[in-house]
């Protein structure tokens, strides 16, 4: 017979690795990203509500969650194996809203904490509160609930949970249904004479298998004169789909469950009450039952692991493809910026009508205002065309889809005033160079401030047309002076454009670097499973 393994240290390698599963994100819509989520949730819940609660408390009650599609009887069901109502049953569907866990009175202090389920706030039966409409503090949506009701006549060590329709047209219940089933010990899956071929009751059937969890079925609301047909076309489903040796219960259909109101006879009901009450109380079953669940679902790691490691690793794979498409538009447009500086683009149109006119018919602070206009549009022009150039790229990924990407706001109304920003100060600081130049000036005859800047941009954004600007600034400021400002201004030019670039770029990338995919979660899922497998 297999034993559970109950260890400190595998305890301690699971946290571990529940802390890497919880810290994995896929926020990039890719093919399998839905799925992954869906399986990194499914995973948290197996481990936050049963494997690690299950392997800390081994005596806890076993839990045997009952699940199924709508009308399938479940409630019924239920209130059936105790002897009398505790779950709501009905016509309406969906019945089952708020989850109803009943267990013995001497059991009632395993449930009533947060050791499994935390996220469900208790409710008892003595509360009169709707509890389908209980809100927490400051919120307006209601909070999920887990009513619990003890009774005498659940054995002690056992514990039935009625849970809500797994396929019920309520997102949330559907969401509720899967996280209960996960918390089981035993799965219990009810379905009809009707309907125990349709897809969801075995789309839940398959994941029993594939995690060699417990599992029971329960076959419900048979007419008599078909029992046998119902029973064997059933059960050869179940020996097609590799469950043949699952144990299997039907129900007659009776008066009492025409519509859920009544309580089935002790007899319709009994061999399951017989079976639940074995593994209940015979120790070598209990253990048996308990053992299959838990080492189901630490095998199922091995696949599961990989699959979200692999999820995990496209994810960075896109992150990476949309960064390189960001880097090489504004590598390149910063470099064709530095290309056009040199051949002196700047001085054009309006700048370039200025210069000529300077210094008779245009003031030093004219030619500046035109020659920082100039600058600015050529940044922005370079920017614009960097940003089109990752919109043509992003277009064919679909990780760019991401709602964090594709809301973020890149008008070129921002970033020409964020331009206008840096191109001014640019220009402020050349002044303040120009001063201090003037300044240790020893001849009192010095040159405007004003002048000496205008000359000095002039100079290094005209390109060959101003080769000869360099001489006249020697005459007004010395040799060594008017090496020593250009060399600075040259320096405060290029941290200018580079900031500018720099700086847009990374805008870009924000929304990006906010998703925080990054290489970390799947080399973490890959170890932490490795270290579980030496463990074990």
């Amino acid at each position: 017979m297999v034993t559970l393994d109950v260890r400190p240290q595998l305890l301690d390698t699971l946290s571990a690795l529940r802390d890497s599963v919880a810290a994995t994100r896929f926020p990039l819509p890719l093919a399998g990203a839905a799925r992954a989520r869906a399986n990194r949730d499914e995973l948290l819940a197996q481990l936050d509500d049963y494997l690690v609660p299950r392997l800390r408390d081994p005596e806890a009650p076993l839990l045997a969650v009952v699940g199924g599609s709508t009308g399938a009887g479940k409630s019924t069901l239920v209130n059936s194996l105790v002897g009398r109502r505790v779950s709501e049953a009905g016509v309406l569907r969906p019945t089952t809203r708020t989850p109803v866990l009943v267990c013995h009175p001497d059991d009632h202090h395993w449930f009533s904490g947060m050791r499994v389920l935390p996220e469900l706030t208790r409710v008892w039966a003595h509360q009169q509160d709707p509890v389908d409409e209980l809100l927490l503090p400051d919120r307006e949506t209601p909070t999920r609930v887990l009513r619990i009701e003890t009774t005498e006549t659940v054995p002690r060590g056992l514990a039935l949970l009625d849970a809500p329709d797994i396929d019920s047209l309520i997102a949330d219940n559907r969401v509720l249904a899967a996280e209960l089933i996960c918390a089981a010990d035993i799965w219990i899956m009810v379905t009809t004479a009707t309907r125990y071929a349709d897809a969801i009751p075995w789309h839940l059937l398959r994941t029993a298998k594939e995690y060699d969890a417990t599992l029971v079925t329960v076959l419900d609301r048979v007419p008599h004169q078909v029992v046998s047909e119902v029973s064997r076309q059933y059960g050869a489903l179940l020996a097609k789909a590799g469950l043949g040796d699952v144990p299997r219960f039907t129900v007659p259909e009776l008066p009492e469950s025409a519509w859920g109101a009544g309580l089935l006879p002790a007899t319709a009901v009994a061999p399951l009450r017989t079976w639940l009450v074995h593994h209940t109380q015979d120790a070598a079953a209990r253990q048996q039952v308990i053992a299959r669940t838990v080492h189901g679902l630490l095998n199922s790691l091995t696949s599961r692991m990989p699959e979200l490691a692999s999820a995990a690793a496209a994810q960075y794979a896109a992150s990476l493809r949309l960064t390189g498409a960001v880097e090489t538009a504004y590598d390149s447009e910063h470099a064709r910026v530095r290309g056009r500086l040199q051949a002196g683009a700047v001085l054009a149109g309006d700048a370039l009508k200025r210069w000529r006119a300077f210094p008779l018919d245009c003031t030093p602070g004219e030619l500046l205002d035109a020659l920082v206009e100039s600058l600015g549009a050529l940044l922005l022009c370079s920017v614009t065309a960097a940003d089109e150039r990752v919109h043509e790229a992003w277009r064919h990924e679909p990780a760019a889809g991401a709602p964090g990407l594709a809301g973020r706001d890149h008008s070129s109304e921002s970033a020409e005033h964020r331009i206008g920003l840096a191109v001014r100060r640019w220009r402020r600081e050349l002044e303040e160079y120009a001063e201090d130049e003037v300044r240790v000036l020893e001849r009192t005859s010095a040159p405007d401030p004003e002048v000496v800047a205008a000359v000095v941009a002039t100079s290094l954004l005209g390109g060959r047309r101003t080769r000869n600007v360099g001489e006249g600034l020697a005459d007004k400021l010395g040799a060594h002076g008017a090496l020593r400002l250009r060399d600075r201004a040259a320096r405060l030019l290029a941290d200018c454009v580079d900031r500018v670039m720099h700086t847009e770029r990374e805008r870009r990338l924000a929304p990006l670097d906010a998703l925080g995919v990054n290489p970390g979660p799947q080399a973490d899922l890959i170890a932490a499973l490795s270290v579980l497998q030496k463990e074990r």
